[in-house]
């Protein structure tokens, strides 16, 4: 449309010195008349728009022209563009990336960077996220095989609703029709992932909002005590960074982890006996029992060894 067109010419003009008629014609798939022309509607409107000739000719703005800046403060601006710039390069947002260069225009001049996040590891598709993020803009139907927690691998059509990042990894909330019920599913346990052509429209009988509320959680959290040597403290606080933590005089440390279900997180126990003998569960009882028959199978596979 003409009025996007013309808006963010104007932002280009703001965040770049000059910028020639030819760039910014490729840029919005147009003629250089029809830049020619825009640019004339520009300067009616207010905007003090220069014409600069020569080979490295073209267009800015008047130095000192800012676009007003009392709806957020720099560091609000500073903190936005940040966000935007990590979820940019994941999905591959365009349009993230032209609302960075709109508050780039206000933001402070010629702040370095000094915050940002990397939303990238092993365990990120980002294939897989723009595509999910497409299901759920589009509100089409995802199909995938997923590993459940018990390794039981089963074909589901869910219809999309959020995806949200929690311990570094990626999660996609929806309604899964195998289970008739809204499910939580973790991007890494995907697999042969599809985007249908098939609509839905949303139920109305629970909210993005409770999905992920913490009263579905809060009376099946309970505490782990773990106690860490001092040769597996680095490994221990990579895991468990925000959870109570006491030093002791002779260089180890005791940790209590709240954790849903326990008894059932598998995580867990593999992260407890990733440790092997630096750490060892003080608490609960049944969870060294867990850890005992699964160190005792292990031991089984090696016995000839």
């Amino acid at each position: 449309m003409k009025l996007e067109r013309l808006i963010s010419i104007i932002y280009k003009l703001l965040n770049h010195e000059v910028l020639s008629a030819s760039v910014l014609a490729e840029e919005f798939r147009v003629s250089p008349r029809t830049i020619y022309r825009d640019i004339d509607v520009i300067c009616a409107a207010g905007i003090p728009v220069i014409s600069y000739q020569g080979n490295k000719g073209g267009y800015g703005i008047m130095d000192g022209y800012k676009m007003d800046r009392s709806l957020l403060g720099s560091y609000d601006v500073d903190s936005l563009i940040m966000v935007l710039r990590s979820l940019a390069t994941v999905f591959e947002d365009e349009r993230a990336q032209s609302t960075i260069e709109r508050l780039q225009t206000i933001g402070r001049d010629h702040q370095k960077q000094n915050l940002s996040v990397d939303f990238e590891s092993y365990r990120t598709a980002p294939e897989a996220l723009r595509l999910l993020r497409s299901g759920i803009t589009e509100q089409k139907v995802i199909r995938f095989d997923y590993i459940n927690a018990q390794n039981e691998r089963t074909a589901r059509d869910v219809e999309p609703l959020q995806l949200h990042y929690k311990y570094s990894n990626w999660y996609l909330n929806g309604f899964c029709r195998k289970r008739k019920g809204y499910r939580e599913f973790r991007l890494s346990r995907m697999l042969n992932l599809s985007l249908r052509q098939e609509t839905f429209q949303p139920h109305d009988e629970i909210t993005k909002e409770d999905l992920t509320s913490d009263n579905v959680w809060r009376n099946k959290v309970s505490d782990v005590v773990i106690k860490v040597r001092q040769e597996a403290l680095a490994e221990a606080l990579d895991q468990f960074h925000q959870v109570d933590k006491q030093f002791h005089d002779d260089g180890s440390m005791t940790m209590r982890i709240p954790v849903y279900e326990p008894l059932k997180a598998r995580w867990l126990w593999s992260v407890l006996l990733s440790f092997s003998s630096g750490a060892e569960v003080v608490e609960p009882a049944a969870l060294r029992g867990i850890l005992k028959e699964k160190l005792q199978n292990t031991i089984k596979l090696y016995e000839e060894v």
